[in-house]
């Protein structure tokens, strides 16, 4: 048999004691590992979409107010699931009511529009405070959902919807 044989733990430690091994623990950054990108307004901008909707968003400090093309937020999306929704990213992260939001929305519907705003303060808050990236990558807000609508094809009704089967 050979003198370098292990047979348990104790035997293991016998043979690292001449070699030295190197720390490789993963240590957590103190640091973002981004920087903060702000405008000469002291705002930060991003980008969202979502089916066929495009928002642009800027977000600031301020009072938590949210204005989507010129409008207030309750006015634009009458629903309150679109409003939940565009609360979504401050709800996780705990700034309700501290950054004020200016979008402007162009294409698609209400839903889309609601979701393209959604992704866009997302990337902004993200953008503000590099710090939160990892909540809210967590909560799969930063990932843009690519669903869209299909297309029709030929010789159907919609899609995937056929014409009503004549038997005569």
């Amino acid at each position: 048999m050979a003198d370098n044989e292990v047979k348990d733990l104790s035997d293991l430690a016998d043979l690292t004691e001449g070699t030295e091994i190197e720390n490789t623990e993963a240590k957590a950054p103190t640091m973002p590992l981004r920087e903060q990108q702000l405008d000469k307004q002291g705002r930060a901008y991003a980008t969202g979409r979502r089916k066929d909707a495009v928002a642009r968003v800027w977000i600031k400090p301020g009072s938590g107010k949210v204005i989507v093309n010129g409008r207030e937020q309750e006015v634009y999306f009458a629903r309150p699931t679109l409003r939940l929704v565009i609360d979504q990213p401050f709800a996780i992260t705990d700034r309700q009511g501290q950054y004020d939001v200016v979008a402007t929305v162009k294409g698609g519907g209400l839903s889309g529009q609601a979701g393209a705003v959604k992704h866009g303060i997302s990337q902004a808050l993200t953008k503000y405070e590099p710090a939160l990236r990892s909540t809210v990558k967590a909560a799969g807000f930063l990932t843009r959902d690519s669903r869209v609508v299909e297309r029709k094809k030929y010789g159907r009704a919609k899609a995937r919807r056929s014409f009503q089967f004549s038997k005569r």
